[in-house]
């Protein structure tokens, strides 16, 4: 690691009713990848909103290059050379790869915009990066990993000499991640200062040299990677010790009724021929690599996308599922993976999306009684743990694990007796995945159904009564989880 480049002291930042940072250092050298690390809502997203304009900061100071610097917007930190990767990739899809990373700094030949100027030094970018990218081709027509790749050759257009990545690789598959990574080493080799998001442990540990934490607000201390344990960082992340072992037998009743039957499933190029059960009580995971159709089954019994053909029974009577409504109707609520496109609407507040499902239930007269709306979202804002300031905050303002919280709390409200969990710790640190998993296993106690859908095999192997494995949209496998191993899921998993 080379000379401090970046230094952030006693950072200080209250919002109403918050205080969302509390005096947080964070140093960083040329040429390293410094984890920034915390649980959900510790502060971290804040601070670098801070450090690049977005936020005004209360107090404290920011040194970059030797100099006391304080950007007003997100483009004086462009230009003086810091740069965010964000987790939600700000692309237009309609557009190609060489307008968007030049976008609002296009190359003119004289009123007209130079595509081919454009082109040839988007493609100068790729060389640099070891990339193999069309700068011509529309962005949308690219995976989620080539995106990835554009976003940091965007970066680097900048001339970057910090580049934040906010959860890099959450959309990732293994190949991805790895060329993200080879891509991150080599920009570390290149002497830029790197600060890396992620709440996925097995990562920092390979692609980091130092890692700092943060818990509520405030800066618990700062690791070097190679030196520390997955413990000792979750225990300054969360001041507790979390166990997280494996299921070892079913907690499902033998003679528990099944709830929910699908039969011959097919739909679309990724669900052919599925079929399975779900019995009260319990948790059903789905297991399978990126494409396997996990996720489109799930649509498609809920009535998101058409089914072609198959036949859905829910508690031994055959329904007809054409749509979300008709799938509410008949008591199954689903949690999508993506959850700020199809499961809040974050410029409402916590209570009206935790009653979204439910509104007509709500309605006294021609008016939403809102004293009940109040009870009844406070109730599950306690139950859940749910961080926030209280039930008018708008679901924007809350962090990712939070923010999943208010769906769930969403389909309880509504009472669903079938759930269908589509990642349901995508993004989420190890204090609220141990806290959704808790409130899995209390609804699964309680009588209700869980369809869990999970690409970390940690979590399937965990929370699973059952497996069911799937590839290139076949169903391949069902295992007890007394007989599930990793090397038995995986051996499914790539059965072609």
């Amino acid at each position: 690691m080379g000379e401090v480049i970046l230094t952030m002291k006693g950072i200080d930042k209250s919002f109403p009713g918050v205080h969302a940072l509390d005096h947080v250092d964070l140093e960083v050298r040329r040429g390293e990848v410094h984890a920034l690390m915390g649980e959900n809502g510790a502060g971290k997203s804040t601070l670098m909103k801070v450090l690049t304009g977005i936020y005004t900061k209360d107090s404290g100071t920011i040194t970059y290059e030797g100099k006391e610097v304080e950007f007003h917007n997100p483009k004086e930190a462009q230009e003086a050379g810091i740069v965010i990767v964000h987790q939600e990739l700000n692309m237009m899809n309609h557009l190609t790869v060489a307008q968007n990373i030049f976008i609002g700094r296009e190359f003119m030949k004289g009123i007209l915009i130079d595509d081919a100027k454009m082109n040839e030094e988007a493609r100068k970018l790729f060389r640099q990066l070891g990339i193999d990218i069309d700068p011509a081709e529309k962005m949308g027509n690219l995976t989620v990993g080539k995106q990835q790749m554009c976003e940091i050759a965007k970066a680097i257009s900048h001339e970057a000499k910090v580049i934040i990545f906010d959860e890099p690789s959450a959309a990732l598959t293994e190949a991805e991640i790895e060329e993200l990574f080879k891509i991150i080493r080599d920009l570390r080799d290149k002497q830029l200062g790197i600060v890396y998001i992620s709440h996925r442990m097995d990562e920092i540990k390979v692609i980091t040299d130092r890692v700092t934490v943060m818990r509520d607000g405030g800066y618990v201390g700062t690791l070097i990677t190679a030196d520390c344990t997955k413990s000792d960082i979750i225990n300054m992340m969360v001041g507790r010790v979390i166990y997280e072992e494996p299921k070892t037998h079913s907690m499902v009743a033998p003679d528990a009724p099944v709830v929910l039957k699908v039969e011959h499933l097919n739909a679309g190029k990724m669900v052919k021929d599925v079929s399975f059960e779900l019995h009260k009580g319990e948790i059903l995971g789905f297991s399978g690599l990126m494409g396997a159709g996990r996720t489109e089954t799930a649509r498609a019994v809920f009535g998101a996308d058409r089914k072609e053909s198959g036949d859905i029974y829910v508690n031994g009577k055959k329904v007809e599922i054409n749509s979300p409504e008709d799938a509410v109707k008949c008591g199954i609520g689903y949690l999508s993976e993506d959850r700020k496109r199809y499961g809040i609407v974050v410029g409402k507040s916590v209570a009206e999306n935790s009653t979204m499902a439910s509104l007509l239930d709500f309605v006294s007269g021609l008016f939403i009684d809102k004293k009940k709306e109040v009870e009844v979202t406070q109730k599950y804002i306690d139950r859940l743990k749910t961080k926030t300031p209280g039930v008018d905050q708008l679901v924007v303002n809350l962090s990712g694990g939070n923010q999943q919280k208010v769906v769930i709390a969403k389909w309880l409200v509504k009472n669903c007796d079938i759930l269908i969990f589509d990642e349901p710790t995508r993004g989420i640190d190890v204090g609220a995945k141990s806290e959704i998993y808790h409130l899995m296993n209390e609804l699964a106690a309680e009588g209700k159904s869980i369809i869990m859908i999970s690409s970390e095999m940690p979590e399937i192997l965990r929370m699973s009564d059952r497996i069911v494995v799937m590839c290139e949209g076949r169903k391949t496998a069902e295992i007890d989880i007394a007989e599930a191993t990793q090397e038995k899921i995986m051996h499914a998993a790539t059965l072609r």
